[in-house]
């Protein structure tokens, strides 16, 4: 019952966030846009990236902290976890990651099962293949409360 109470109260806020969580799409739970681009096709090309979440000595953080990517690109982002903590990574601009945080603040327990987003519990092993179809700035990130604060954030630049 307490879900159910969780879920009728979070509904309003994710499809009135905008960009970060897209609008409705089709049945079920479709988006129709993501700031950072749109899920990849797995029968065309992509490039592997390893992406490692991390703790210790007070701060958080990815490895590689940035990355470079080329316009239409497919990125075939394999995330492993090698932390003691929960972990998340959310593609999407500053913008709406910051956006998002603030949701996360309200309700940080909140799972995320979007094609950009993945929520990884300690030592866990994840992938998206994601297509870059906009030139910019954008970010992958952990909205959970304190970890972005705490330097967990990595920059793409997409040319």
């Amino acid at each position: 019952m307490k879900l159910l109470r969780i879920a009728a109260m979070l509904l309003p806020i994710l499809f009135s966030a905008g960009p970060a969580f897209a609008g409705p799409g089709d049945a079920g739970h479709g988006h129709t846009s993501f700031s950072a681009g749109e899920p990849g096709n797995p029968k065309k090309p992509f490039r592997v990236v390893e992406v490692t979440m991390h703790e210790g000595n007070g701060k958080m953080g990815y490895t590689p902290p940035n990355l470079s990517v080329k316009r239409g690109e497919q990125i075939k982002f394999v995330i492993t976890n090698s932390g003691e903590l929960k972990h998340e990574f959310i593609l999407a601009n500053e913008k709406d990651n910051l956006k998002h945080a603030e949701v996360m603040k309200k309700y940080p327990e909140m799972e995320h099962d979007d094609p950009n987003a993945k929520n990884l519990e300690p030592k866990a092993k994840s992938e998206i293949l994601w297509r870059f179809s906009k030139r910019g700035t954008f970010e992958y990130a952990c909205l959970i409360p304190g970890h972005r604060e705490a330097g967990m954030t990595g920059k793409i630049t997409v040319k």
